[in-house]
């Protein structure tokens, strides 16, 4: 089989269409400190640009931050876990308020965002580190969870099982600042408008009641 050529502008494109595409319009360097009053859960479903604005959208969620789980590997870079050497998965923490959205609203939103049933990725971004999982930090959540994929295996709306990991909670590892918020601050990036934007926008038809006023 002969070589296959590709031309600049073509490994261009697949750069752009990768969330391990590194560009950023600005830093963070937010305080998180306020936000000790409110419920964490943690998840993970592809490139966390995407899943952090997703969650971001939903009304009774306070803040999203985007890190790395599911590894064994101490204060990962992002160069790190993309290489998917580290064990660790992109991921969020999301800070909501339990007495305006349930963990099973969370759960809701988690499966209702992505293919659960893509081993190692989502589309268009592949491998361990893009994994679909969930933390739990205790037997409840840990329950509801079952539960939960019990009822999406029973409801026949998949024609492959669920890959979603699901483990214990051990450590969350804040990504660097200028993934924070990413989707919000670079709008214009080639991957945020192919592919974390449109993610989004399905996500918001498929569950308008979810929404914060200023989503819908």
């Amino acid at each position: 089989m002969g070589k296959v050529k590709l031309t600049f502008a073509t490994v261009l494109a697949i750069v752009f269409m990768s969330c391990n595409a590194q560009q950023s319009k600005s830093e963070n360097n937010k305080d998180y400190s306020e936000l000790d009053n409110y419920t964490t859960a943690y998840f993970a479903a592809g490139c966390f640009w995407c899943v952090e604005a997703v969650f971001e959208s939903v009304e009774g969620v306070k803040e999203v931050v985007s890190g790395y789980s599911g590894g064994d590997e101490l204060n990962p870079t992002y160069r790190q876990v993309g290489s998917g050497a580290t064990g660790h998965t992109e991921s969020v923490k999301v800070y909501y308020d339990p007495k305006v959205v349930s963990y099973n609203t969370l759960l809701k939103v988690f499966y209702g965002s992505h293919d659960p049933t893509t081993v190692n990725g989502q589309h268009p971004d592949y491998g361990t580190q893009y994994r679909s999982a969930i933390f739990y930090q205790n037997d409840t959540e840990k329950m509801l969870i079952r539960e939960f994929i019990k009822k999406l295996e029973d409801s026949k709306e998949y024609n492959a099982p669920i890959a979603t990991e699901v483990v214990p909670f051990e450590k969350f590892w804040q990504a660097e600042d200028y993934h924070q918020d990413y989707e919000r601050l670079n709008p214009d990036n080639p991957y945020v408008q192919s592919v974390s934007i449109p993610r989004l926008k399905r996500f918001q038809k498929k569950f308008p009641e979810l929404l914060k006023e200023d989503h819908k």
